[in-house]
Protein backbone atom coordinates (compact mmCIF):
# COMPACT_ATOMS: atom_id res chain seq x y z
CA UNK A 1 0.00 0.00 0.00
CA UNK A 2 2.59 2.37 1.01
CA UNK A 3 5.25 1.22 -1.44
CA UNK A 4 4.75 3.56 -3.96
CA UNK A 5 5.32 6.56 -1.00
CA UNK A 6 8.71 4.49 0.17
CA UNK A 7 9.98 4.20 -3.07
CA UNK A 8 9.44 7.70 -3.82
CA UNK A 9 10.43 8.95 -0.74
CA UNK A 10 13.37 6.41 -0.35
CA UNK A 11 15.79 8.88 -2.38
CA UNK A 12 14.72 11.98 -0.08
CA UNK A 13 14.09 10.32 3.46
CA UNK A 14 17.47 7.68 2.52
CA UNK A 15 18.44 8.20 5.69
CA UNK A 16 15.28 8.30 7.85
CA UNK A 17 13.89 4.87 5.63
CA UNK A 18 16.96 3.34 6.96
CA UNK A 19 16.58 4.69 10.90
CA UNK A 20 12.87 3.67 10.60
CA UNK A 21 13.64 0.24 8.74
CA UNK A 22 16.46 -0.57 11.69
CA UNK A 23 13.88 0.47 14.75
CA UNK A 24 10.53 -1.51 12.90
CA UNK A 25 13.31 -4.54 13.54
CA UNK A 26 14.34 -3.94 16.72
CA UNK A 27 10.55 -4.02 17.42
CA UNK A 28 9.36 -7.00 15.70
CA UNK A 29 13.14 -8.87 16.78
CA UNK A 30 12.08 -8.22 20.40
CA UNK A 31 7.92 -8.75 21.46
Amino acid sequence: IGVNIDYESFGQTNGMMMVSATGTAVIIDRP
